[in-house]
This record gives structure tokens, sequence and C-alpha cells, in this order.
């Protein structure tokens, strides 16, 4: 048997790699209730303990560049195929439809505008969802061609019957971009019933940062994107799946790489080691998901209980397992996640890549819901029963004082 790092013989037992539980022991009790909660696995989930036992090995054989034909080149190419094969396997797809990217937001790029160049001379413009991520939004306009938003449910579901109406009135689109979920407000979207709408030959390009490894892949897609950080494998790789047959050119300049759609070298090691995570992700999904699900309903209840003026956002039921968002009126989302931190739990407000930039969600807006004092929590596979009792304890209180800080 060979000595080779692979996803399929690593450990992944979490015991003794985190907190511990503190069972029988009165400081283990007081350690686990006052450690930090982290609840915003949606922009990063903790690095699985597969991928990080595969990545510090794969660190030692996987450093050559694996288009080299020397032995340490070989090794590197050997890493980087395996990897292949185990994410097309967790994924249901074929092994010759992944490649790894620097980014969940290059995988996007590269797949939708790649699609969008193989159709550059029989169609043109976009035909996208209104809550898509902002790499979508950025990468579509980038092009300077037409696009053509469908409208959303307040629950943030597109609206299929729109797709069709878009192109009966503005001729046929080159690209139709729906992601599989969403991932600020957890919200499945009908991409299956997107594609009967269309009833023609545009492809469909999902992005499936938010979902990939959580649930499986929809159906129909002419290329996807998924990024490995969003299930615990390790920052800076990311997925782009081009379905056999599709018509996909090189949107950017190319270099003398045989896959024209990677760009320059990879990291093996990484791309490995999101493999493993992967894997291990797929196999414990149910159970998981289960747990994770309960929670968030628990949450969902709880909140519009017991905090005033408050709307629970997103599908009740077609939603993602461990993601759960509201809104409160007359509090400031930056500064509820600037004293929820202060308390020991950390959240995200507002879309997950544009907090910082103080501007309201466009998710939010499209949905037509509030987009005042926004809250995202999103569960790690670690999150437990206890952490989230603690969160809602905490929360009402903190509420109200923030409230009384700007007056009646």
């Amino acid at each position: 048997m060979s000595d080779r790092p692979s996803p399929d013989d690593s450990r992944h037992d979490s015991a003794g790699d985190g907190a511990g539980d503190g069972a029988g022991d009165g400081a283990g009790d007081r350690a686990t209730a006052t450690r930090p909660v982290y609840l915003d696995s949606a922009s990063a989930e903790p690095l699985h303990p597969a991928a990080r036992d595969v990545l510090l090995r794969a660190a030692e054989q996987g450093y050559a560049d694996p288009r080299r034909l020397h032995g340490p080149g070989r090794a590197a190419r050997l890493l980087l195929d395996n990897a292949r094969e185990v994410t097309a396997q967790a994924l249901g797809v074929r092994a010759d439809e992944v490649t790894f990217t620097g980014s969940g937001t290059e995988a996007v790029h590269r797949g939708l505008l790649g699609l969008h160049r193989g159709r550059a001379r029989s169609a043109g413009g976009f035909l996208v969802g209104a809550v898509e991520h902002s790499a979508v939004r950025h990468a579509t306009r980038w092009t300077g061609e037409p696009v053509h938003e469908l409208p959303v449910t307040r629950l943030g579901a597109v609206d299929p019957s729109a797709a069709a109406d878009v192109v009966a009135e503005a001729g046929p689109v080159a690209v139709a971009a729906v992601q599989s979920a969403n991932h600020e407000v957890g919200t499945l979207q009908p991409v299956a019933a997107v594609l009967d709408a269309l009833a023609g030959d545009t492809p469909l390009f999902v992005d499936a940062c938010a979902s990939a490894g959580r649930m499986p892949l929809p159906a129909g897609w002419s290329a996807a994107a998924a990024s490995a950080h969003k299930w615990g494998g390790p920052a800076g790789v990311g997925v782009l799946l081009v379905r056999k047959g599709s018509v996909w050119r090189n949107p950017f300049p190319g270099d003398d790489r045989v896959d024209e759609r990677a760009a320059g070298f990879e990291n093996v090691p990484a791309a490995l080691a999101a493999a493993a995570a992967l894997q291990a992700v797929v196999a414990e999904r149910d159970e998981v998901s289960a747990r994770q699900r309960a929670m968030v309903e628990r949450v969902r209840a709880t909140v519009g209980a017991t905090v005033p003026d408050v709307e629970v956002v997103g599908d009740p039921t077609d939603r993602l397992p461990h993601l759960v968002t509201f809104s409160c009126l007359y509090v400031d989302g930056e500064a509820l996640v600037t004293e929820l931190d202060r308390r020991g739990f950390g959240i995200a407000s507002g879309s997950a890549c544009t907090a910082s930039t103080l501007t309201p969600s466009h998710v939010l807006a499209a949905m037509g819901v509030l987009t005042h004092g926004n809250v995202r929590l999103s569960l790690t596979r670690e999150t437990t029963d206890d952490d989230v009792d603690r969160f809602l304890a905490v929360l009402p209180e903190v509420v109200a004082e923030l409230r009384a800080r700007v007056g009646p």
C-alpha cells in the first residue's frame, strides 16, 4: 500500500483538536461556558480535521509542478489526480469535469464567462437571479452585455416564470445564472424549474459555493463553481466544474498549461486537503445536517418570540440546514455584530462580501425585507445546543441595549 497522502485514508476524528467538552471537570465546564462561539461558517468553515491531516502530509510530497516529468513532478501529479478523483466522486461528477482554481470567485468568473464566450456568436447577454452573489453580478457587468434579472419572492427564491418572459421579450441570452442556494438567507433555488421555463439550449451556470458538500448539486448545469473553505477545506482552493460536452472557451489570457480551464500552478497539497474535507463532509452530512437543521429551527422560533420588531427571513423549509438570517428594527447591523463579538459570538451582518462597505444587502433589498439590523448565523459542524442556547439567551439583552442607546 502506498504511503502517499490520500483523502481516502485520512483520519477525521475531531477528538482532541478543539476546545474540550469539560465533562466531569469544573475547570473544563467554565472553559466551555466562556469559550468564543464562531457562527459564521457561511463565510468560512473551520478547517476539517481530515483536511488538516492530509495537508500536513501532502506538503512534503506535493510541492513540485505537476506538469513536470521528473520524479517530484510525477508525485505531485498523482496527488492532484487523486484530489480530482475524490472531489468528482463526492460531487457526483466526472473527474475530467473538475478543475482546481485559486478561489471560489475565480471559479465563478471562469465558469460563467467561459460559457458566455462559448456562446458569443449565437446569443448575447445574461439572465441572472436578483439575489446572485456579487462575484456573479460583477462578472456579468464586466462584459458590458445586457443583464436581465429574475425577480425573487419574499422568501428569496427566483421566479421561474419570469425566465420565459425575459427570453420572449429580449430574445435568446448567452447564459443563465442561478445559484443552488442563497448565501445570505439560505433559500434553495428552483434550478430545474428555471431550466424548464427556458425550454431551449441556454447553458446554465450554477454558483454552488454556499451548498457544495452540504447538499447534492442540482441537475442541468453546464458549468458550476464551489469553494473549499465553505466546507472546511483550506482557503484559496476553488472548484470549477464544466460539464462534458458544454461549449466553454477560456475568457482570459491563457498560459502554457494543458488544461485551459486552469490558471497557473495548482496548490497541490491544498487541493488534496480540500478533497479530503469534502469527502468527510459528504460522508457525515446526513447526521450533521439533521442536527444543524434542528438548531436552526429553534433559533428561528425563539428569536421571533423573544426579540420585539424582528423579521426572520428566508424560506423556513427549503433552505440550507445550517444558516438562518433575521433583521432587527431600530438596530444597526454593524453595532449588533460588534456587541455580540464582545460577548464571544462571531456572526455576520448584511452581505458577507459587502458588509465592510456599510451598504444594504442587495439580496435583502431584492426580497423586499428589512435590510437594517441584519444578522446571519451559520453553524459549524462543531456547534452545540449549548452554543445556540447561550446565543439565544444573550441576543434579546444586546438588542435592547442597542435600541436604548438610540432612544425612542
